[in-house]
């Protein structure tokens, strides 16, 4: 299983019953889940079903849905309605008027046509159940397009994050080697000085050995560089996860980064402080490109 990038594009369209519905998708980086619908109006009413199907199949980014319907010519002509009813109370209300106000009554069929209401375009989309059996094949086929563009690009992301944990481990193991060389160079330039000064010391100089043995607390990295391998272990196994671990790699990354600052701040020795610098300049090219992983 790969990783899926944050951004991708999907397209998908269902045609039935009268009306065809195209839906696309986009998606760009974004912390949280955050859909944003664009629609025909009077498709409000299929927002909410829209924002769960999407939620099914994203779980982080900007997420833009598009839909557009068109209806077919028979469907059109079916909208066209008159409310006879409606009109029939015109017509009884005015030649009321007429006979009480003395005047002639020409009422014809263009007149009532042009009364509020009589003559109107019942929209075929208030089948809001029919259109939604369409719009939902649009939407499904849109989300799987969508979704195979992020695993392709999560693909590339996977390859480049696992290349450079590796060198992440690479740099670890490289401080640990040289950690114990730490204390013994302390020690050596220790009594250099020492000597140079004209100090008497001896080997077993009580003196000599407690500030070497304070040194070594001081200096000691081995705990940081434990978490680090655990770290390490983690993100590696993140990265072949069925799950979304896009936080999860960036959170990581958030502690890696104090525990390599650690080290840093600890070491005292130039040959780690460069491993350290390295370290953190390809940390800092992983948690970039997290922030592109769902």
């Amino acid at each position: 299983m790969s990783l899926r990038s944050m951004t991708g594009y999907g397209r998908g369209a269902a045609s039935g019953e009268g009306v065809t519905v195209s839906v696309e998708i986009s998606t760009v980086n974004r912390k949280q889940l955050d859909v944003t619908l664009s629609m025909p109006r009077g498709m409000n009413l299929l927002e909410a079903r829209i924002t769960e199907e999407v939620h099914g199949a994203v779980t982080r980014g900007r997420v833009m849905v598009d839909v557009s319907i068109e209806w077919s010519g028979t469907a059109r002509r079916k909208a066209v309605r008159i409310d006879t009813d409606l009109a029939a109370a015109y017509v009884r209300v005015l030649r009321e008027a007429a006979v009480a106000l003395n005047v002639k009554d020409d009422l014809g069929i263009h007149m009532l046509a042009g009364m509020p209401d009589v003559l109107h375009f019942a929209r075929p989309q208030e089948d809001i159940e029919r259109v939604w059996r369409i719009m939902r094949k649009a939407l499904v086929k849109s989300l799987a397009a969508l979704n195979e563009m992020r695993r392709h690009e999560g693909r590339a992301l996977q390859r480049d994050i696992q290349g450079r944990l590796q060198t992440l481990n690479t740099q670890c193991a490289a401080i640990r080697k040289r950690a114990p060389q730490v204390v013994k160079r302390y020690r050596q330039v220790l009594q250099k000085r020492l000597t140079d000064a004209g100090v008497a010391w001896e080997q077993g100089d009580d003196r000599l050995l407690r500030e070497i043995v304070l040194f070594a607390d001081r200096s000691d990295i081995s705990e940081e560089l434990t978490r680090l391998d655990s770290h390490l272990k983690q993100a590696r196994r993140m990265t072949r996860s069925k799950e979304a671990t896009g936080r999860s790699l960036d959170f990581l990354a958030q502690e890696m980064f104090r525990e390599i600052n650690t080290i840093g701040s600890k070491a005292n020795d130039t040959l780690i402080l460069q491993r350290v610098v390295d370290f953190k300049a390809e940390l800092e090219r992983i948690r970039e490109q997290v922030q592109n992983v769902e």
